[in-house]
């Protein structure tokens, strides 16, 4: 959680800003080219750090509101590129978790 108060913002709006960014920065991870991720995929990774536990394909479709058929070409873009790890399932994946290169937000 990050607070300001009210004379910070007022004062130093765009210090807030920068203290916000770099938190977020924090959650997807320095080593991340976040150029190189789709909007979906950036949406499911942040999914999936708030959740902080596995994610499986059906609540992304809800949540992102795509076909299933979508989802499952994210999932697995995301795989290939080890930001997300299958967590159950070998040949039929039915759950993923966050690879181990994408640090945690601090909890």
């Amino acid at each position: 959680m990050i607070r300001f108060s009210y004379d910070q913002v007022k004062e130093n709006p765009r210090r807030c800003q920068q203290i916000v960014q770099q938190v977020i920065g924090q959650w997807l991870g320095d080593e991340l080219d976040q150029t190189s991720l789709s909007f979906a995929e950036k949406e499911v990774l942040r999914l999936a750090i708030r959740k902080g536990e596995a994610i499986s394909p059906k609540e992304v479709e809800k949540y992102l509101r795509l076909s299933d058929k979508t989802v499952k070409k994210v999932l697995s873009q995301l795989a290939d590129k080890k930001m997300l790890i299958p967590a159950s399932g070998i040949k039929r994946i039915r759950s993923y978790r966050l690879g181990d290169h994408i640090k945690h937000p601090i909890r």
